[in-house]
């Protein structure tokens, strides 16, 4: 089975972030199996901001560092070794774009008005009825997907739902 896409705007510059952490602890209660989720915000000014789950440049560094070490552990200068180590490292990892285009995602965003943000999702799997359920009601207008046109419909009926009141009532 291959990947999912799923791109979804929203009105404000918080909510992408707010359905991301939802996603996230689904992924730890193994509901979901997320490749990679990145919030893109275009500020008030009119710039575009990723947030990445990963962060390639330090991976990069810390991978680099400890084989920088081990090498200069065996030619007798480990400070030399972790320093060109770091450094190798932290360039090959800003250089490695995994999961979804960082371009891409720039320029969709930037076609959105200031001050709102889009989620960016690519999902390995899911439990369809309990993730659908988690995310019901979050809104949001979906942009692109490589799911279906009539999973694209379900999908956009799930964040458009209104939570039941009596739901709403007994929560507070």
């Amino acid at each position: 089975m291959s990947s999912i896409f799923v791109a979804v705007a929203y009105d404000d510059m918080y909510q992408a972030q707010e359905v991301r952490l939802r996603l996230l602890r689904m992924q730890k209660e193994y509901l979901i199996d997320l490749e990679d989720a990145v919030v893109a915000v275009r500020d008030d000014k009119g710039k575009v901001k990723l947030h990445q789950i990963r962060d390639m440049t330090t991976a990069g560094a810390i991978s680099g560092s400890f084989w920088g070490l081990l090498i200069g552990l065996i030619f007798m200068n480990p400070l030399l070794g972790l320093a060109a180590g770091a450094a190798g490292g932290a360039i090959s990892g800003a250089l490695t774009d995994v999961g979804i285009d960082d371009n891409f995602m720039r320029t969709l965003a930037a076609e959105l008005k200031p001050g709102t943000s889009v989620l960016f999702v690519l999902v390995k799997h899911f439990t369809q009825d309990k993730v659908l359920a988690e995310l019901e009601g979050t809104g949001g207008r979906l942009l692109k997907t490589s799911l279906s046109h009539e999973d694209e419909a379900k999908l956009q009926a799930v964040l458009d739902a209104v939570k039941p009141q009596a739901e709403a009532v007994a929560l507070q």
